[in-house]
């Protein structure tokens, strides 16, 4: 059975007869191949490597998928990480006086302030309390606390004085010259 253009080949004497019932027998047997799933034309390429193109195809969405998975695992983990941070938080936060003072800390390159009482203000420059980020707001929560947050999130500890104490900051030469002048860490100001 031919098709329209077939027919119109053929009147005008561009295509054989023959040559149409051999394309046709071709087409043929490639659908009957196909359909026994030994050749599939997607995959072969006119140098017929179509097994090791098939080979490398399946190669590379095994790593594809195992990208994505890890990817996947990772967010889900982050996910866990804050979840339980802000568990800690929510359950140790240490609420700061109304009509206290402002405690300035620095946040990156921002300065920020927190209202603290008269008695949180020395245990804030000891180190025994500590100054994290909690959604768009910062709250004080106990030291204890503040390591088992840090060890989920570093980030978001923003101000804790026993950290600095124990060198975790680099020292240049001004630190050198500067630490003859010795200035209060619950300076206010």
């Amino acid at each position: 059975m031919r098709n329209a253009l077939q027919e119109q080949l053929l009147k005008t004497g561009l295509a054989k007869k023959s040559k149409l019932d051999e394309v046709a027998r071709e087409q043929a047997r490639q659908r009957k191949a196909k359909g026994k799933g030994q050749t599939d034309s997607s995959t072969t390429d006119a140098g017929g490597a179509g097994p090791v193109d098939a080979e490398r195809l399946r190669q590379q969405k095994i790593e594809r998928d195992r990208t994505l998975e890890a990817e996947r695992k990772a967010q889900t983990r982050r996910h866990e990480l804050q979840a339980q941070a802000r568990q800690i938080i929510e359950q140790n936060r240490v609420q700061g006086s109304e009509n206290g003072s402002a405690y300035r800390f620095n946040d990156g390159e921002a300065i920020r302030s927190l209202l603290t009482d008269d008695a949180q203000r020395p245990l804030l420059a000891k180190g025994a309390l500590v100054i994290v980020r909690f959604d768009e707001d910062y709250v004080m929560i106990p030291r204890a606390a503040a390591d088992k947050v840090r060890e989920r999130l570093p980030e978001w500890i923003i101000v804790d004085h026993a950290q600095k104490a124990s060198g975790n900051t680099p020292v240049s030469d001004d630190d050198d010259y500067y630490s003859r002048f010795v200035v209060p860490d619950d300076l206010i100001w």
